[in-house]
């Protein structure tokens, strides 16, 4: 049975925020930021919160992906699809993976 993906805890799940996490450390990284200059720009108290994500144990909140995406440096649009694929593979398959064709069905 399919859980929801933002709830479940699953292996799979894990391993989706563990990559996520991954990509988000190599943006900041690439940004030139620190973990606390990331928590800074996008709002956050605290930089622990910002480890959390990198490290699979947590994910960006929606209503903060405009600020990851503008402090990071990178096209906002490209960077929730990406994000997508990470938090929502389902979703994610549905909007961008089916051939038009399929789509064009409905």
């Amino acid at each position: 049975m399919y859980s929801h993906p933002q709830q479940g805890v699953g292996t799979d799940v894990a391993k989706l925020r563990q990559d996520a996490g991954r990509w988000l450390k190599s943006l900041r990284e690439a940004a030139g930021l620190s973990q606390r200059d990331l928590a800074r720009e996008v709002g956050v108290d605290y930089y622990t919160f910002i480890s959390q994500i990198e490290a699979g144990r947590g994910r960006i909140p929606p209503d903060r992906y405009e600020a990851f995406a503008t402090a990071l440096g990178v096209d906002v649009v490209d960077f929730v699809k990406r994000l997508l694929s990470y938090y929502d593979p389902v979703t994610y398959h549905l909007l961008f993976e089916r051939t038009a064709s399929n789509r064009n069905g409905l």
